[in-house]
């Protein structure tokens, strides 16, 4: 008790000499609360730059960028410390978020080359999932600009600065800086000449190479608010033709084959393979590599084209949801993770095509069910089945840090052998994901990355010849998500000079499709495609009874084969597909009730 006694009286000498300094140095206080947008911006900067002569350089190269940042943070800084009175306070909560976000930014940067957007640390729920794959390195550098920030944050808290103003005179100039706050970053017709006047670029970014791009002219800190106010200003809103009658005149369509119940009903398997990219298509890299001999056995076996993917070296999902739904992201206004916008009911997957059907349905994902938050969003897609990777029921093997391609497989093949029903699988693999090197050494990237192409090809050859010995007949079908996130710096994406103006390269992937049973190629398209139109290339092959929805979709891949934003801005918006996927998503399920009517 005497111990307490001693701590709790210091404790309050130390209070009282803080009250002191409150009035003993008020111009030393006055010079930390001014300061300390200055200081707080400079830090984050210098952070995320790795050097202080980076930051200077890009001071004098953009003035009024540093302004616009300055005078940002002044503006929540003054409304955190109306809020709060104590200048210790405001300047603690400033500081965590500015330099918590600069480190994010330095991590996710180091890991995958692409800088942070404010709507992707949704992610952070999962942190478990993100640390299996981050590079995360804490230097010297990062340890002295955390000790300079902790040191303001001690210096503010001992000296003292804080208002004498009571509440009542303190509500209205809080509530002016959270309202101009508010209104800056949700209302585009302000925000933009703001923008325009400190020189910020607020061109419209659809693909990673162009984000790039716009952070080095802006850096950081008005990177992460321009595209954080762009996010907010680009939801999807109701189209204006969106109805009943719309969506009944969209699915009046001529059916083909509308009864054809004897069809062979052939277990029918989506493989989403991550990161898997063929980069035997630059030449500039002159690759002499044997990583894809296995992978173009099965393809000469069966069919190979070429699907235009949703997304770059990250955000599978988007991928994945164009595989599952059928319908396009760019009509969601191309968020990073649509499965974010889905309602909490039962949703019109391709999934339940398949179970309409009779089929047994299962999801395959060699990770943590908690990432994407996949087991409880996933729920509602119609699964008959979910295995995520604390439940196979099979050996697992790791091939590095993730679940081997081999032991997916292998997990399917048991699926098929206990399922009575013909099987319809959509798998996510792990096994080719990032990281490609420990971070530090950049240069085999690109040998590392292909060695791990080699190991998923001999596997996939292998699933093929243990599925051509059984007796039930199957269809595969394999794509990758997207292209491989290198490091931003000396990576195979530099050597051939890849940016914004020419990246179309990388969002196309060739997917092949493979068959244990004699299979007519010829409705497989023989130009390329959306990815999202694969579910119904798929339908057609097998000889599926459509919907008026499926046919609906597969008379559209006729019209407008390619339809995606990400290296191409100019693509206009195609009302129907934007009114057929707003509705199925965000609406009323219209097209569902329209196809049971038309059943």
């Amino acid at each position: 008790m005497e111990r307490l006694r001693t701590v709790l009286e210091k404790i309050k000498h130390f209070n009282e000499i803080r009250e002191k300094n409150s009035e003993k140095y008020k111009m030393t206080n006055l010079f930390l609360m001014f300061f300390f947008p200055v200081f707080i911006v400079s830090m984050a900067e210098i952070n995320q730059s790795k050097t202080v002569s980076k930051f200077i350089l890009f001071l004098f190269e953009k003035p009024t960028v540093m302004l616009f940042d300055v005078l940002l943070a002044g503006i929540i800084f003054c409304g955190l410390l109306f809020i709060f009175k104590k200048g210790w306070i405001a300047v603690t909560i400033q500081s965590v978020v500015y330099f918590t976000l600069s480190i994010v930014e330095l991590f996710k940067y180091n890991t995958n080359g692409n800088h942070l957007i404010l709507s992707e640390m949704k992610l952070f729920r999962s942190v478990k999932s993100l640390t299996s794959f981050a590079y995360i390195k804490i230097t010297p550098v990062l340890v002295i600009y955390t000790l300079i920030v902790l040191a303001y944050i001690a210096a503010v808290f001992v000296f003292n600065p804080k208002l004498k103003m009571k509440m009542a005179k303190r509500i209205v100039p809080a509530a002016a800086c959270v309202v101009s706050c508010t209104v800056f970053f949700a209302v585009p017709s302000v925000a933009d000449p703001v923008y325009s006047l400190f020189s910020v670029d607020s061109t419209a970014a659809n693909n990673v190479f162009r984000l790039n791009q716009k952070f080095e002219n802006n850096s950081f800190l008005a990177f992460i608010v321009q595209t954080f106010s762009e996010t907010i200003s680009n939801k999807i809103v109701k189209p204006e033709s969106y109805s009943a009658d719309t969506i009944d005149d969209l699915l009046d369509v001529e059916v083909e084959k509308e009864t054809n119940d004897d069809f062979i009903k052939p277990n029918v398997i989506v493989v989403m393979s991550e990161a898997f990219a063929d980069f035997r298509k630059f030449d500039e890299l002159d690759l002499d590599t044997d990583a894809y001999d296995s992978y173009d056995e099965v393809a000469e076996e069966g069919f190979k084209g070429t699907a235009i993917v949703p997304t770059f070296a990250s955000f599978t999902v988007r991928t994945e949801f164009e595989l599952l739904f059928g319908l396009p992201v760019k009509s969601l206004n191309d968020p990073n993770m649509p499965q974010r916008m889905l309602l909490d009911r039962e949703q019109p997957t391709i999934v339940q095509c398949y179970d309409d059907l009779g089929y047994s349905t299962a999801y395959v994902h060699p990770f943590l069910s908690s990432f994407y938050s996949r087991k409880r969003v996933y729920s509602n897609f119609g699964f008959d089945t979910m295995i995520f990777d604390d439940s196979f029921t099979v050996p697992v093997e790791y091939e590095g840090t993730y679940i081997s391609d081999e032991t997916v497989f292998n997990q399917i093949e048991k699926l098929i052998k206990e399922t009575d029903e013909p099987l319809y699988v959509h798998t996510t693999t792990m096994q080719n994901h990032q990281p490609y090197s420990d971070g530090d050494n950049t240069d085999e990237e690109l040998a590392n990355y292909l060695s791990k192409i080699k190991i998923t090809s001999d596997a996939l050859k292998k699933f093929t010849e243990h599925l051509s010995e059984i007796d039930e007949p199957t269809v595969v079908l394999m794509i990758g998500d997207h292209f491989p996130s290198f490091k931003a710096e000396n990576s195979a994406y530099d050597k051939i000079n890849i940016n914004a103006d020419n990246c179309s390269s990388v969002y196309e992937q060739s997917y092949i499709v493979w068959s244990n049973y004699i299979t007519d190629y010829s409705s497989m398209p023989d130009e390329k495609i959306s990815t999202f139109y694969l579910p119904y290339v798929m339908y057609n092959l097998i000889d599926a009874p459509k919907d008026t929805f499926i046919q609906a979709m597969t008379d559209k891949m006729q019209t407008l084969p390619i339809y995606s934003t990400q290296y191409d801005s100019d693509i206009p918006h195609d009302e129907e597909l934007d009114v057929l996927t707003y509705d199925r998503i965000l609406g009323d399920n219209i097209s569902t009730e329209e196809e049971l009517k038309n059943d």
